[in-house]
């Protein structure tokens, strides 16, 4: 303040003077830019880009620019991560042993099945946000997961309905998993929702508490019956390709012997005709050397015998003088 002359005169201070208020406005202006003109968007998550609230561009993960000062808004939607919906109980605790707590839930687990018994159905299903667009504009975000469990919800009260209690527990379990995970689908698509379900899971199905015992029993008998099945068909498995094995050997077995058989009787066949040829031709030697040959064949083996023509007349029996005979 400068009052040489009686006159009242303001000067600025240092910071305020022009040549260092331009660098600090253009300094702010520019932290201004770098803040509200570039986003980021994580591996995880794709981001949905609006200009004046209307809908501009998807883009995936990575550094980009947009135009500042609310003019473009991004909205990151985690549309690779899988997220999960509990039904009938809820994970209180994870870790290596996780805890449960399901005491509060049974209205959203208790069913009535097709033959009119009550169960207590809990399960899970995941999915995954495959239009992020369709997420932030189709739905409301209050009522986002409250639409995806009420579907599931009613798929799944449906299907149970449509089954006796001992199938639901039992055999029909796979069936009622993969029928859950198409309807679920196509529901969620009619709303236009941009999720896909990814796994229809279902967890304990018990029966009500008076009668938990009872089904417990029949489950028991169940399994023992699966178990004895299994048993025979292992039994089964080990006997009967033994015994075909085993028939198949006989079976070619026979084959071979009837082979030789015939071959053997050709082969007969074939030496008598040629033998009738020869005793064609000289029927009285043909006969003579049958005789010989088979003379010899029938006494080849035998020890000690002579063999005399009973028409020989004047034979003197000097054979036994080798042996030492009186005779």
């Amino acid at each position: 303040m400068d009052n040489s002359n009686g006159n009242m005169a303001f000067r600025a201070p240092k910071w305020a003077r022009p040549g260092i208020i331009i660098p600090i406005a253009v300094v702010l202006a520019a932290l201004a830019l770098a803040g509200t003109g570039f986003f980021i968007v994580n591996p995880t998550e794709d981001a949905v880009v609006t200009r004046f609230g209307k809908y501009l561009s998807t883009v995936g993960p990575g550094a980009h620019f947009k135009i500042p000062f609310g003019i473009d808004r991004a909205y990151n939607v985690p549309t690779k991560s899988i997220q999960t919906e509990q039904f009938g109980f809820r994970t209180v605790r994870g870790g290596v042993q996780n805890t449960y707590a399901n005491s509060n839930f049974s209205k959203e687990s208790t069913m009535l099945t097709g033959d009119l018994n009550i169960v207590d159905v809990e399960w899970i299903i995941q999915y995954r946000i495959n239009d992020p667009r369709a997420w932030l504009f189709n739905v409301h975000e209050d009522v986002r997961n409250d639409t995806i469990r009420d579907v599931s919800q009613s798929v799944i009260n449906l299907l149970v309905g449509d089954r006796a209690i001992l199938d639901v527990m039992g055999a029909e379990r796979t069936a009622i998993e993969a029928e859950a995970l198409r309807m679920t689908n196509e529901k969620l698509d009619e709303f236009g929702l941009g999720v896909t379900v990814t796994t229809v899971q279902l967890q304990n199905i018990v029966p009500p508490e008076g009668v938990q015992s009872a089904f417990e029993d029949v489950n028991k008998a169940i399994q023992d019956m699966n178990r004895l099945i299994n048993e025979g068909k292992e039994a089964y498995n080990a006997e009967i390709p033994k015994a075909a094995g085993e028939a198949e050997k006989t079976v070619l077995e026979a084959q071979g012997y009837a082979t030789e058989r015939v071959n053997r009787a050709i082969g007969d066949v074939a030496r008598f005709k040629a033998v009738y040829e020869e005793y064609r031709k000289a029927p009285e030697v043909t006969r003579r050397r049958l005789y010989l040959e088979t003379i010899e064949s029938l006494f080849t083996n035998e020890k000690g015998t002579t063999l005399v023509d009973k028409k020989l007349d004047n034979f003197l029996p000097l054979s036994n003088i080798t042996k030492g005979g009186n005779q």
